[in-house]
């Protein structure tokens, strides 16, 4: 009983590891290569990543949209906080039906798209490892 109670821990630690570690180089990665690179390269960053390391679908989807959420949304907000919101304002303006006039709002629609890219390009990885 001991030794399944130890192995439990022992897998939930190696998955946590392999979770954040994989959510690090994916938004590490993506950001260095979006300065040179099209902004679709984070499917191809999140893939590669899932595919080199082992987790199950969910995770590896999971890994991919937090990672490229927190990065587009940090990244759009320090670019908006550049020129003092002036044209978030007015986009969240226009988009009012989505965004109710909500700048925040229109940095998590930001976050949720590009969070879906990484997500289903993890998704991707992971299903392909599994193909080897």
């Amino acid at each position: 009983m001991e030794e399944i109670i130890y192995w439990n821990i022992q897998t939930e630690k190696i998955i946590m590891k392999n979770f954040i570690v994989s959510i690090l180089l994916i938004a590490i990665t993506s950001l260095l290569l979006q300065l040179y690179l099209p902004w679709w390269i984070i499917a191809v960053t999140a893939f590669a990543v899932a595919l080199f390391i082992k987790q199950n679908s969910f995770m590896a989807f999971l890994s991919g949209f937090i990672a490229i959420f927190l990065l587009w949304t940090v990244y759009a907000f320090i670019l908006s906080s550049a020129n003092e919101n002036i044209l978030v304002v007015k986009v969240a303006d226009l988009m009012k039906a989505l965004t109710k006039g909500s700048p925040a709002i229109l940095y998590l629609i930001t976050g949720s798209v590009g969070g879906l890219v990484g997500g289903f390009g993890g998704l991707t990885g992971s299903i392909a490892r599994k193909l080897k």
